[in-house]
């Protein structure tokens, strides 16, 4: 049933206190928790702390505790560079054959003579573990709890044996840069631990003691793919105690009778920069450790906490509340299915927002397929970032929910790739500018990998740079454009000279390329000029012109890129009504008619070039495509068909996908996306479909409620963000908008909607407006 909102607040009120509910031991009541009545077994059952560029898995254990590390930039390998002379001689060949419908042919040229080498690239590597382990604590717990509070960013295990309350308490600190633990009890002397390292990498990194106090793992990154290791990395433990005996022998301390344990974990490698690796990591982390050690546990915690929620708590959402909300979170996920939760949608969403906050922060690396936790050294994909649509799909929710920062990451990202993907572009194309395939890795490698039907797709950075215009388009920084305007530039003037001219149609397309990852059933999946491409282009060129207007710069390299940008491949509709993938009609022709890339959507979201209000042909064949692709999918995929329908103005259809990916088959007990392997990017997908059925932010213009959904009857969504700079908080009752609330971070005029009626609100920097719909009609308040 539905919980009253007395209720509901009272729930709340539980997450401010950091109150319990007695029921079957102390369960959390705080919406903002996820909670267990046991300890992960499994990977996918452990909980996530980050620090940005240090990341944690807390297993929760009672007897023996397992932290799984990780450092964002230990990746196998070291400095490459992958691009293939051999590429620009085997070129005119393969487009010579993609334009006689030679499609096989030509992906056997590509794969013999086109793709970088190696063919693979570095994978993301795991430290491995920090284990703990508790001499005397073998008895059977009793009120045992295991949780993750978003909100205060801090994991959190309880429980009793032989009558002693323990608790241990894990953060990720961003100021500090620190993983931080601390263990307690309810009475004096009752912590006593053994700390170990254990490494899975091949380089079989050594422990030692360092001084008394201090635990220590070195050693080097892995060779992958003929590439030699050529990283130095090292963790540390520095252990500070209150009272008890601190003793250590080979590769292990162990602390006996204390009061408290406060364990400071730094971590760091010799990276400097893709093509510099002459950092010393134990001169960083003995920096790290001396500074973090100046403060006691209060003070740490108060730190986080305060730099965690100045970016978590500029969105709350409330999406209604029924007592399926009071059960531990694995039983929430495994009967989603068949239950009326709300709040689970809700918590799914701001875990999104928790995940993106605690991996990708300024200063370190951007999320790769994994965020920055993986316990393998070899993970599925290599953990590497995939950018023909997951490293994206990363950032989709970061703007629109308040996390600016959180991009910056991935900005630097690409001022790295700009450098990596002018020789790629010059070995590989004879062209200038810059350019990157469907796959990237910490040394930037920027050339087409894993085989002709994955990698030759040139469009990877041109998708990069639709994120530096969105970084723009919603704060308004002219500083910042003029910083990123040449890297946008470069990606176009790639396009300028690798653009070919279709002899069938005289459109400018791209050649040779593909739709990812989908074979169109003649022969291969190579091609020209995919639906994707076409339009990722369009975005790239109408940005940059849009960008030199505001800087007042390039009037003709503007005009060149209108010019070439007319002369695109258009959209299409095929004979099925379907928006066409390819420019021949061949959907109905694919190996696989349910593929889980839905790459010629892209016109539809995350682009706004397809929409019901302004290309309504279009977008009704956007829906005949979605529904012959069909909702089941990977996480991820059914992530992007959530914001694709959201966008389509169908909030039910949406709902129903929802579902799907908050299901046990898409969600892992702690809430991580189930590709199935874990891939992070159906979490951020998630939150940001969710978003985009509450306000979009497209065509410029603002929708309120455009894809709201009837189970969603009553709720709230506030501190959003939308293009122009300005903040807009939504609550609406029984379906319908009750108000909105606009605050201007920059003067701007705003065109917003809601259902048929439109309002155009002139806002000056720091001015609010209130927004009501009587009778479904805008007005001021």
């Amino acid at each position: 049933m539905r919980l009253t909102r007395r209720t509901t607040l009272a729930l709340a009120a539980g997450a401010a206190s950091g109150g319990f509910a007695q029921a079957r031991g102390a369960a959390p009541t705080s919406p903002l928790r996820l909670w267990y009545r046991q300890p992960a077994q499994e990977w996918v059952e452990a909980l996530p702390v980050g620090s940005g560029r240090m990341g944690a898995m807390v297993f929760g254990g009672v007897a023996a505790e397992r932290l799984q590390l990780n450092e964002d930039t230990l990746w196998a390998g070291g400095p490459y560079d992958p691009a293939n002379p051999e590429a620009l001689k085997a070129l005119p060949e393969i487009r010579a054959l993609i334009d006689a419908g030679d499609y096989a042919k030509a992906t056997e040229i590509a794969d013999a003579r086109f793709m970088a080498t190696p063919k693979r690239q570095m994978a993301y590597q795991t430290i491995g573990d920090l284990k703990l382990t508790f001499p005397g604590l073998d008895g059977q717990p009793t009120d045992y709890v295991r949780e993750l509070d978003l909100d205060g960013a801090i994991a959190t295990t309880r429980f009793k044996v032989g009558g002693t309350g323990y608790t241990r308490q894990v953060i990720g600190s961003y100021p500090d840069r620190v993983i931080a633990v601390r263990l307690s009890a309810d009475r004096g002397r009752a912590i006593t631990v053994d700390l170990a390292f254990d490494s899975p990498l091949k380089s079989k990194p050594v422990s030692s003691i360092e001084g008394r106090d201090t635990l220590v793992l070195a050693g080097a990154n892995d060779t992958q793919q003929g590439i030699a290791a050529q990283l130095r990395f090292e963790c540390r433990v520095r252990v500070l105690n209150k009272g008890g005996t601190l003793t250590a022998r080979e590769g292990v301390l162990s602390v006996a009778g204390a009061d408290e344990v406060v364990l400071l974990i730094a971590a760091a490698t010799s990276y400097r920069r893709f093509d510099d690796v002459g950092g010393d990591p134990t001169a960083t982390n003995r920096a790290v450790l001396a500074q973090a050690s100046t403060k006691r546990w209060q003070a740490l915690l108060a730190t986080h906490q305060a730099d965690h929620r100045a970016l978590f708590r500029r969105v709350s959402v409330d999406f209604g509340t029924t007592t399926a909300a009071l059960k531990p979170t694995d039983e929430r996920i495994k009967v989603s299915q068949t239950t009326d939760d709300p709040a689970l949608a809700a918590l799914y969403y701001q875990y999104g927002r928790y995940l993106l906050i605690a991996c990708s922060r300024p200063g370190g690396q951007a999320a790769n397929l994994q965020g920055i936790w993986n316990d393998q050294t070899s993970p599925p994909w290599g953990g590497k970032y995939t950018i023909n649509i997951n490293t994206e799909m990363n950032y989709w929710p970061a703007e629109p929910t308040g996390l600016a920062e959180c991009v910056k990451p991935l900005i630097e990202m690409v001022r790295d790739l700009s450098v990596t993907g002018a020789r790629t572009a010059k070995v590989m194309y004879n062209a200038r500018g810059w350019v990157t395939h469907h796959n990237t890795d910490l040394w930037r490698a920027s050339g087409p990998i894993d085989g002709a039907k994955f990698g030759v797709w040139p469009t990877g950075g041109a998708w990069l740079c639709k994120h530096l215009w969105d970084h723009y388009d919603y704060n308004r920084d002219r500083a910042y454009l003029a910083d990123v305007y040449p890297l946008m530039r470069g990606a176009a003037l790639f396009f300028l000279d690798a653009l070919v001219v279709d002899p069938k149609s005289g459109k400018l397309v791209t050649n040779p390329s593909i739709s990812p990852e989908n074979s169109h059933g003649h022969g291969s999946s190579l091609v020209a000029g995919p639906t994707m491409d076409q339009a990722i282009i369009r975005d790239l060129f109408t940005a940059c012109i849009k960008a030199a207007a505001i800087l007042g710069t390039d009037a003709d390299f503007s005009a060149e890129l209108a010019t070439a940008r007319d002369k695109l491949a258009p959209y299409k509709i095929g004979k099925d009504g379907q928006l066409q993938e390819w420019q021949e009609d061949w959907d109905a022709d694919a190996t696989d008619i349910h593929h889980r890339h839905v790459s010629h959507l892209y016109g539809v979201f995350p682009s706004d070039q397809i929409a019901v209000d302004t290309t309504p042909k279009l977008a009704d064949a956007a829906k005949v495509s979605l529904n012959t692709r069909g909702d089941i999918s990977t996480g991820w995929a059914i992530a992007w068909r959530l914001n694709l329908w959201s966008r389509l103005g169908d909030g039910d259809r949406a709902h129903k996908i929802l579902s799907l990916l908050l299901g046990p088959e898409r969600t892992y007990p702690n809430m991580f996306d189930a590709h199935p392997p874990f891939q992070i990017d159906g979490n951020f997908g998630g939150t940001s479909g969710m978003t985009e059925m509450i306000l979009q932010s497209r065509n410029d213009q603002i929708l309120l409620l455009p894809a709201l959904p009837s189970a969603w009857p009553t709720g709230r969504l506030t501190g959003l963000r939308a293009r122009g700079a300005v903040g807009v908080d939504v609550t609406w009752t029984r379906g319908k908008l009750e108000a909105a609330v606009f605050t201007a971070a920059a003067d701007g005029r705003h065109h917003v909607r809601y259902g048929g009626s439109v309002i155009d609100l002139d806002i000056k920097k720091g001015q609010r407006v209130r927004l009501t719909a009587r009778d479904g009609q805008l007005r001021r308040a």
